[in-house]
């Protein structure tokens, strides 16, 4: 794959990740680590004069550092075109996602926008459809996507090297809010586990729609239907933080999705085994350059990173020799180099397939939304499956 591209870094604003925040800084590192990206202005907080520290401690011209992501986008849009910024990265929580990101779209600006989408499945459809009427692009940060043996696994599978998947298991432990955090004064944990501002669901809004995400982005095949067990430990908490869902797919595979951010002693544990006729694979995000693959009859195989064996589409997406660790910095900037690369040869005029730049769209945002709408709706239910619609 080429970078059709402008013969220019692409401009990037960002709402939100001003001082203090953990995933702004992150964006801003994976978008700047191919060198194909600047950012150029930013509303980095609701608070102006926090916005204007934050912007100043980034070296951005006082002009390019406003107050309300309103005053960016509206300001921005009346730049020369050779100026303004070409898409913006919003990095708030989830009740600060759909309205500065609708606007974007509605001024005829592209998108980054974290996961899970919106607030809730309403808003997702209706950004969804403002992206197909404008035409714009929309990257939805499901970070676990861009690691590139998550990518080797989803070539095996698609090749047929494993027969027809039969069997999806995937898990997402996590321990840190196995106590009262957001008592505690931890701002993460405070908005995460606070419905105002996190939206119906806490555990399986916040990591098991990467989970889900990552069994349909590998297995190729889409849940149908579900069957869940949401449950809530700490007391006090207003949203759940563990639970157990049985899946299926449309493919025939049956699947299990376990996710719990009160697994005391886990880190970021997040798992992945699928099974074919063949063989199977298993993936962990805490040794992310090794994917095994287990046949039935011969010995296992181990892929890695940057090693023999991986198919060219694959590893261009890998920055350094065999041996050296890549991880979540890097698969966050492979997203932001697929969303990238896609961008530079639409502002070009390149013709391309939508398929053809591989990152999270808002299908998958509005896929992670109908996700937890049906998880809690089979967790409020005596019946054993709830269909998944969207």
């Amino acid at each position: 794959m080429i970078n059709n591209s402008i013969n220019r870094k692409l401009r990037m604003g960002m709402v939100g990740g001003g001082k203090g925040a953990f995933i702004g800084e992150i964006h801003r590192i994976a978008a700047n680590m191919d060198g194909l990206i600047e950012l150029v202005c930013g509303a980095f907080s609701s608070d102006p004069g926090r916005s204007k520290e934050s912007g100043e401690a980034l070296f951005l011209p006082e002009h390019r550092v406003y107050g309300s992501y309103q005053e960016m986008i509206a300001q921005e849009r009346q730049l020369p075109e050779g100026e303004r910024m070409d898409f913006v990265s919003i990095v708030t929580p989830n009740h600060v996602h759909f309205e500065p990101a609708m606007m974007a779209l509605e001024n005829g600006f592209h998108v980054v926008l974290d996961k899970p989408m919106t607030f809730d499945l309403d808003e997702a459809k209706q950004l969804q459809q403002k992206a197909a009427e404008t035409g714009l692009l929309f990257l939805l940060t499901h970070t676990y996507s861009g690691y590139p043996m998550v990518r080797q696994a989803r070539k095996l599978v698609r090749d047929g090297a494993l027969g027809k998947i039969r069997k999806v298991y995937v898990e997402y432990p996590q321990g840190w809010l196995s106590r009262s955090s957001e008592q505690d004064g931890n701002k993460q944990a405070s908005w995460r586990t606070d419905p105002a501002k996190s939206g119906k669901s806490g555990c399986m809004g916040d990591i098991g729609t990467h989970a889900l995400h990552l069994a349909e982005f590998i297995s190729g095949q889409r849940t149908t239907h579900l069957c869940a067990a949401l449950y809530t430990y700490v007391a006090g908490r207003k949203l759940e933080d563990d639970g157990n869902i049985l899946l299926r797919f449309d493919g025939g595979a049956s699947g299990v999705l376990i996710a719990s951010q009160v697994a005391a002693g886990e880190e970021n544990a997040l798992k992945i085994r699928v099974y074919g006729e063949n063989g199977g694979l298993e993936w962990s995000q805490q040794e992310p350059n090794s994917l095994l693959v287990k046949w039935l009859d011969q010995p296992t195989q181990i892929f890695r990173a940057a090693a023999g064996g991986m198919s060219p589409e694959v590893a261009a997406f890998c920055r350094t020799p065999g041996g050296h660790p890549e991880g979540y910095l890097e698969a966050f900037g492979n997203l932001y180099k697929s969303f990238a690369w896609a961008l530079g040869a639409k502002l070009a005029g390149k013709e391309w397939q939508a398929g053809e730049y591989d990152f999270p769209s808002v299908a998958d945002g509005v896929r992670g939304m109908a996700f937890l709408d049906c998880v809690i709706r089979s967790n409020e239910s005596d019946e054993k499956w709830t269909p998944f619609t969207v």
